[in-house]
């Protein structure tokens, strides 16, 4: 059964990116299948090279994680160009992606969870 992850929000500022992400990792970690999509402001959670202060949580560690344990990281190529966030600017496991892959997606998904 696959899920499929939609964040909206930016890494920070918010906690919806960070909870939508730790529902996320802990499903994966389980063995679910997840694809993971990146759209809006959202985009900058897959930038790599975040420093937090001690003891704040890292988006782009939680994404990592989703990607060791088989999820899919897809990030929105209008909003990351939107943004100024370059392919070679992506986390490890995350890729460019389009409306077009979000609507394969959503279309295969048993469940679609959006934050």
């Amino acid at each position: 059964m696959a899920t499929l992850f939609v964040l909206n929000d930016p890494p920070y500022g918010t906690e919806r990116s960070y909870n939508g992400l730790r529902l996320a990792g802990s499903l994966a970690r389980r063995g679910q299948e997840i694809f993971l999509f990146l759209l809006g402001d959202a985009a900058v959670c897959a930038k790599h090279g975040q420093r937090v202060p001690n003891g704040y949580y890292n988006i782009e560690t939680m994404l990592k994680a989703v990607a060791r344990h088989g999820g899919t990281v897809g990030v929105c190529g209008t909003c990351m160009d939107a943004r100024g966030i370059g392919d070679a600017e992506l986390v490890e496991g995350a890729h460019r992606s389009s409306m077009d892959e979000l609507t394969d997606w959503t279309q295969n998904a048993e469940r679609v969870l959006v934050f």
